[in-house]
């Protein structure tokens, strides 16, 4: 199975399933002005959330998923992260360029930390405090005195307000624009406080201010003292706000991290058991066979694995007989929502009736049963696993909301959720294609001179575009199946960074992509799937999703007030979005698979919701050594700090 996160921050992450954190205190008054119930005088904070109060008290002293006692030291030896089979940039901001592995997270810190066992909660990391203001239009944060960039210069609001200013410009991916477009501005109050003001009264917008990332106006500056435009910044080693320092490059292919022995940050609770190793080795293969025999031979620590196909049939070998590697399955949370992408802005997708057509030949089960010995489920929902998706029939709430949007929107989005088809006896893909057909005719697409073809005789052509060796394997069986329609196709696979390049300028076809999960839908809606993103190059509205429904269900989740409206927002704009067919949902994994050396550990708590290599490298460790003899025997499994 494919995974693809969103690029740049690509976190999620940078998003919600991904975090920021540190102690917390909301009090009942605090919870009640997020939640916009009433008017309260304004109240600092070290925590805060969007529903409800926090769920760690301000005495805690480390997240539950954190194991705070284990020692750093060790070196993890890491494979591909993105999928990137390379990288030419140190800066993960940009529009342009692949950025070196991970290092938004290991160089980057935040305001304040996600916790990752709740729907939207953060705690404080360089800020130690937020005030919200009781109309929820402003929120001030406070900078933690004792932060401190890798150069040992002093955090300031300063340097806050720069990062934000210089992430709204056009010099930095739209992503990042997009992301904080909910804030109007941020205004210096004095050294250490800084205040955002939102366009409009926010409800999560405290959280978005706290997602922002900080970075040094010193980052890239010249010997005169002058300083390049940011988006010319590529090369130059950040400097860094969060726990890691660039120690090594050997090439596009390799980069090695080390932990700063200063890092300021170590023992507040948001970072107690988190980045336990001394150095982080990433390695990028050109393959996922290259990947896992360099896994299985013992060069590498850990190996993700997203290939149902790999993990029941290459995870052997002498070093699993010795236990030297071990295989290891963990319960994940909300599923992210993978499928074959149309993109909207080629005529020959315009008509719906032509999408869901095209899903018709997806031949799911036989896949399943054939391919990835049964282990994926089928992918109904764009919050599959959540309670944010819709089942069954629309709900008092969702219909008030679709109601209005009647004649706009697919008829089939007041009925029964849609359940994608499949080939179970009594059902076929026979039967699948004959409807297939029909649609396609009932759209002007029809079978003559060796093709289907439109009214003006133009064959229907898709090419499928990927980046990932393997894929192929996935996407023949679906060409095969379109060419029983009628309907020419060919695969291209191409380098990773093409690949971004291509999709940042919606280049493409068809191509197999993923919206990485969310605990809570919030601002990431209006970057995927808003009018506004369609056009603007670098979006994550790569299908070119461009409806008035959509937008008003996106202001409908982003405006309510209450947990269970959000809920009726976002079932309802998932109904509508399906029955769009705006791509064809393929299949997730209920978990994650994640082949180990046995000298890692983990903590006993797994979170709630997490990117798999994110848990990896940001709460696994290498264990203590109980011996002399053992810890020879560790070190040279691990991998030494030289190696």
């Amino acid at each position: 199975m494919k995974f693809v996160k969103f690029r740049p921050s690509h976190t999620r992450p940078a998003t919600v399933a991904r975090g920021r954190f540190a102690p917390a205190l909301v009090t009942a008054l605090t919870a009640l002005a997020l939640l916009g119930v009433v008017p309260v005088a304004a109240h600092a904070s070290s925590g805060i959330s969007q529903y409800d109060q926090p769920k760690y008290p301000a005495s805690f002293t480390h997240f539950d998923y954190a194991d705070p006692d284990v020692p750093v030291h060790g070196t993890l030896n890491f494979q591909n992260y993105d999928e990137a089979q390379s990288y030419d940039s140190l800066n993960p901001y940009l529009v342009r360029g692949s950025p070196a592995p991970y290092i938004k997270t290991l160089m980057f810190d935040t305001l304040m930390q996600r916790s990752w066992d709740e729907l939207a909660s953060e705690y404080a990391l360089i800020a130690n405090d937020v005030e919200v203001a009781p109309d929820l239009t402003s929120a001030t944060f406070h900078i933690n005195p004792a932060a401190r960039f890798s150069n040992g210069d002093p955090i300031t609001a300063a340097d806050v307000k720069y990062s934000f200013d210089t992430l709204e410009s056009p010099q930095a991916s739209p992503v990042f624009s997009a992301q904080f477009s909910v804030i109007k501005r941020a205004v210096v109050i004095d050294k250490s406080t800084i205040r955002f003001d939102f366009k409009q009264a926010e409800r999560d917008g405290p959280l978005i201010a706290g997602d922002l990332p900080v970075f040094s106006p010193k980052w890239g500056m010249r010997a005169d003292g002058t300083r390049p435009p940011f988006d010319q910044i590529a090369t130059s080693p950040p400097i860094a706000s969060s726990a890691y320092l660039i120690e090594a490059r050997k090439n596009d292919k390799a980069i090695t991290y080390r932990r700063n022995p200063t890092y300021w940050a170590s023992d507040l609770p948001t970072r107690r058991g988190m980045f336990r190793f001394e150095r982080i080795n990433f390695r990028l293969y050109l393959d996922q066979y290259t990947k896992l025999e360099a896994f299985k031979a013992g060069n590498d620590d850990v190996d993700v694995e997203y290939s149902a196909t790999q993990w029941a049939r290459k995870y052997v070998g002498k070093n699993f007989k010795n236990g030297l590697l071990k295989k290891g399955e963990f319960d994940d949370g909300p599923a992210q929502m993978q499928g074959f992408l149309f993109n909207l802005r080629k005529p020959m997708f315009k008509d719906p009736r032509v999408r869901r057509a095209l899903g018709l030949a997806f031949d799911y089960d036989w896949m399943n049963r054939m391919m990835f010995y049964g282990q994926y489920r089928r992918t109904n929902s764009y919050w599959e696993a959540s309670p944010f998706g819709a089942t069954g029939m629309p709900g008092p709430k969702e219909l008030a909301l679709l109601e209005p949007l009647r004649g706009s929107i697919p008829p089939e989005a007041f009925g029964p959720m849609l359940k994608q088809p499949d080939t179970i006896p009594p059902h076929s893909l026979r039967d699948n294609l004959k409807q297939a057909r029909d649609l396609l005719a009932q759209a002007g697409w029809h079978y003559r001179d060796g093709a289907l073809r439109d009214a003006n005789g133009t064959a229907m052509s898709i090419e499928f575009m990927d980046d990932q060796p393997g894929m192929d394997r996935l996407t023949l069986p679906y060409m095969q199946a379109l060419g029983n329609l009628g309907i020419q196709t060919n695969f291209r696979e191409i380098d990773s960074a093409l690949y971004q390049k291509r999709l940042d300028n919606f280049e493409y076809d068809m191509t197999t992509f993923i919206y990485p999960p969310v605990t809570i839908p919030g601002i990431e809606l209006t970057r995927r799937f808003g009018s506004a993103a369609a056009s603007q190059p670098g979006s994550e509205n790569y299908p070119g999703i461009k409806s008035k429904a959509v937008d008003s269900l996106i202001k409908s989740a982003l405006s309510a007030t209450t947990l269970d409206d959000l809920e009726a927002a976002t079932r309802a704009l998932d109904r509508v979005m399906i029955y769009s067919y705006y791509l064809v949902p393929q299949y997730y994994s209920p978990g994650a698979r994640i082949g180990y050396k046995n000298t890692l550990g983990f903590p006993k708590v797994v979170p709630n919701s997490y990117q798999y290599e994110d848990w990896v490298i940001n709460y696994w460790y290498l264990k203590p050594a109980k011996t002399p003899g053992a810890a020879a025997t560790a070190a040279a499994a691990s991998g030494s700090a030289a190696h």
